[in-house]
């Protein structure tokens, strides 16, 4: 014999494939008749018979038995008469002829047998019966079956389209990894025997390529000896399956590789999903770190800037309305203030006890300033002037302009008498008044300032002149808006320096009501 044993079972059982697949085809159909029925049952009896003959035919290097080979012939032979009895079936007529070419093909490998003559490959050579996948299958999972022989492919084909799977063929492994390459595959049965590029040779193929190494395999083959199983696992197959197979194992081996290549390819997904979302929370982070880092600076630049110029100015500069601080007329409210007895105190005193004292006033009444949301315009030295209603407007800016006038009063009452005791006699006198200014920023390139000018803020600051340490005085205006939520006593009218006629002055005692 030129073949060697393992050569050998493989040629004998792929008929025998042939027989039992296609038998087991034809008994799954319900429309076939009972007479035919019953003889693809003793097709199907026969054809398992042979089965453990071929496996028991050699012992390793060993010569084939003779009495094994009698025992394998004369029930190969009743299996042939069995295959030449099928009754005709129209419908079915390709199918059975493929059953008695394959056991016809049994009979000629075991004659040769006999004859001590090497078995030589005989094509099949039938066309394949038109099966096609259920509706709907065009999204099923993809099967690639590779095998050289035509009708090994066409009984493992039409068995996976009845399960509901999309199949390609492909006759060796040299198109079976162009078709790798170049389809979306969701399984591959491949065959170890092949001409130009045996199983082996894909496996390792498949496994050098990143592109297809998930790609599940099952080796399906005739060939039964468990190192050759070994050696396909270990080069990457899922499972191995012998021929000729089981169609209930086949099934559930197809589909648990489906069903783990489903899940791994779910498992890539996700961790694309979330390594792709980790790249974005990181771009999103460090977008989020430059805009705080934006944010702190400007909040720095503000905190910074609102040290030196009123707190609304610096907020309507940071936020770009520039346009505000441009030259316009509003009616808005003026308040001046200062100590009285600071100049004395200023020519006597030292510099440091002159700064100490001023330090001490503005901590104590400005900040009721930003709290009752008025605009400080300028220090005057021991004074200072306040605006109400611009450049931000505000409710009320009358009522606010009191309220703060008698905090910093109060304020100062408090402080004077910690004066005295360091032998000054310092007091503070406020002066508000109600009218229209043109506000807006004076200055030049470099050092600007935000300020009103027009006839109220005369008014204001010669009524601080003349109140006494102590006193609130305020404009007739002034009383009118605030009527009913302040005591006020009449002063007369005052002559004060740039107005032509008397003005009407008014004392704030207290207050009767507050928001």
């Amino acid at each position: 014999m030129t073949l060697d044993a393992k050569s050998l079972r493989h040629e004998l059982r792929t008929p025998v494939n042939h027989v039992l697949g296609y038998a087991d085809l034809l008994l799954e159909e319900d429309e076939i008749g009972a007479g035919l029925r019953a003889a693809l049952g003793g097709v199907r009896e026969s054809a398992q018979r042979v089965l453990p003959m071929i496996t028991g035919l050699l012992d390793a290097d060993e010569d084939v038995s003779q009495a094994t080979v009698v025992a394998l012939d004369t029930v190969v032979t009743q299996l042939m008469h069995q295959a030449r009895a099928l009754p005709p079936e129209g419908a079915h007529a390709a199918d059975l002829d493929r059953i008695r070419t394959a056991s016809e093909r049994l009979g000629e490998l075991v004659a040769a047998l006999q004859r001590e003559r090497e078995p030589r490959a005989v094509s099949v050579g039938e066309d394949r019966a038109a099966e096609g996948p259920a509706p709907g299958h065009e999204t099923a999972p993809t099967v690639l079956v590779v095998d050289d022989d035509e009708a090994n492919r066409n009984v493992l084909s039409r068995r996976l389209f009845r399960l509901g799977y999309s199949v390609v063929e492909a006759s060796n492994g040299r198109e079976a990894l162009d078709v790798l390459a170049n389809s979306a595959i969701d399984l591959m049965l491949l065959d170890v025997m092949m001409p130009e590029m045996d199983g082996h040779e894909v496996l390792e193929r498949r496994r050098a390529s990143p592109a297809l190494r998930d790609i599940p395999v099952i080796m399906i083959s005739a060939l039964d000896e468990p190192e050759v199983a070994i050696r396909c696992i270990e080069h990457g197959a899922e499972d191995y399956l012998p021929k000729p197979f089981d169609p209930v194992l086949l099934q559930a081996r197809v589909g648990a590789c489906i069903e783990k290549k489903r899940l791994r390819d779910q498992e890539k997904q996700l961790l694309e999903t979330v390594t792709r979302q980790s790249e974005e929370l990181r771009a999103w982070n460090l977008q989020l770190e430059r805009r705080v880092a934006e944010k702190v600076r400007e909040v720095e630049k503000l905190s910074l800037m609102q040290r030196f110029v009123p707190p609304q100015l610096a907020e309507v500069i940071e936020s770009g309305g520039a346009e505000l601080l441009k030259s316009h007329r509003r009616e808005i409210t003026v308040l001046f203030c200062d100590l009285r007895g600071f100049t004395p105190f200023s020519e006597t005193a030292e510099p440091e006890d002159v700064m100490s004292v001023l330090a001490e006033l503005h901590e104590a009444v400005g900040p009721s300033i930003f709290e009752l949301g008025g605009t400080l315009a300028q220090f005057t030295g021991d004074g200072m002037m306040v605006f109400f209603n611009d450049p931000v407007p505000c409710d009320e800016p009358a009522w606010r302009a009191v309220q703060l006038a008698m905090a910093m009063r109060d304020r100062a009452e408090g402080l004077s008498e910690s004066w005295r005791r360091h032998g000054h006699e310092l007091r503070l006198g406020v002066g508000i008044a109600v009218g229209y200014a043109t506000c807006g920023q004076i200055g030049f390139q470099g050092r600007y300032e935000y300020t009103a000018i027009g006839t109220v803020t005369n008014l204001a600051s010669r009524l601080c002149a003349e109140a006494a340490g102590g006193q609130v005085l305020v404009s007739g205006r002034v009383v009118a808006l605030v009527d009913g939520r302040v005591n006020a006593e009449p002063i007369g009218e005052l002559t004060l320096k740039g107005f032509a006629r008397p003005v009407p002055a008014y004392a704030i005692t207290t207050l009767t009501a507050a928001d």
